[in-house]
């Protein structure tokens, strides 16, 4: 039973639910790339790929920022330096996270298994950004824009630039949702020497860059509905994350931090779901008029 206790305290450490965050933008580039609906076993890998990999980095980032955790008032009860967990479980955890992510990208395509030792570094590696660029935000974002871009190469078997502007999407909209996330952290950072943008900069200056950061992001949408030609829906998705980004903005401000978790959590998990139900609702509104042109 200590055993099994242990695995949903982990669980419930990284917040495996909250996986959903870049699975819908993986689902997009998968649909994008089969232009409608992949093949079953193919989204079912995707989706095994996805939560692994997440879970392997949640569970590294706990157990590299286990000693930073208890100094910081705010993360001081996590599982690990509250002693729920030791440090040698959450390392098995994520080895195990990590050969899983492995062995779904072996059940994809060769290009998939040979790109996967390069995502866990991304992955792993931004664990420790924090202690010597300010810019570990952007090292987050990469790590979930590379969804799209390996659900892609997991249908296609190759890479295409197109699905690379969705890469960046991805990249700014977490970094933006990053930053405003460290100002809690800001003053905190700033006296142990650990690096961000609010720590640096201030916590102003950190939600004006957020908000040119979900700016650029909703450029890059626009160019990829374009570069795509795809239809209504697709613009209407655009607009919907347009207006959710903005309503995520005006409910916290550099003066009031107190509703940031749910903007955090809540309404970016809702972003990722919208954008990836209009983008499914245009492809496959197109594959069946083209199927019943066929005809």
């Amino acid at each position: 039973m200590g055993f099994f206790r242990s695995v949903g305290t982990t669980l419930e450490m990284i917040k495996w639910e909250h996986s959903i965050f870049a699975l819908p933008f993986a689902l997009t580039g998968a649909m994008l790339a089969a232009n409608g609906i992949p093949r079953p076993m193919q989204v079912v890998w995707i989706i095994v790929c996805m939560v692994s990999a997440r879970s392997a980095a949640m569970a590294f980032n706990r157990w590299a920022d286990a000693v930073l955790d208890a100094e910081n008032p705010r993360t001081k009860m996590r599982a690990i330096p509250a002693g729920l967990l030791s440090r040698r479980f959450v390392g098995g955890f994520t080895a195990a996270m990590a050969a899983i992510f492995v062995i779904g990208c072996a059940e994809l395509n060769r290009l998939t298994l040979d790109l996967s030792p390069l995502v866990l570094i991304v992955l792993f590696s931004y664990s420790y950004t924090k202690r010597f660029t300010r810019w570990s935000h952007l090292v987050l974002g990469l790590a979930l824009g590379l969804a799209p871009a390996g659900a892609w190469i997991a249908v296609r078997g190759s890479l295409d630039a197109r699905i690379l502007i969705l890469t960046l999407a991805v990249m700014f909209w977490v970094a933006g949702f990053d930053l405003l996330y460290a100002c809690q952290d800001a003053a905190h950072d700033r006296a142990h020497s650990l690096f961000s943008v609010p720590a640096t900069w201030g916590i102003e200056t950190a939600f004006w860059i957020a908000r040119l950061l979900h700016v650029a992001m909703l450029g890059l949408l626009v160019w990829l509905v374009r570069v795509f030609m795809l239809g209504h829906f697709a613009w209407l998705g655009v607009a919907a994350v347009a207006a959710l980004l903005l309503y995520e903005h005006l409910i916290v401000s550099p003066g009031d931090l107190r509703r940031l978790n749910a903007a955090f959590f809540t309404m970016n998990g809702v972003i990722s779901m919208v954008f990836f139900c209009f983008i499914a609702a245009d492809l496959l509104l197109r594959h069946t008029v083209q199927f019943h042109a066929w005809r």
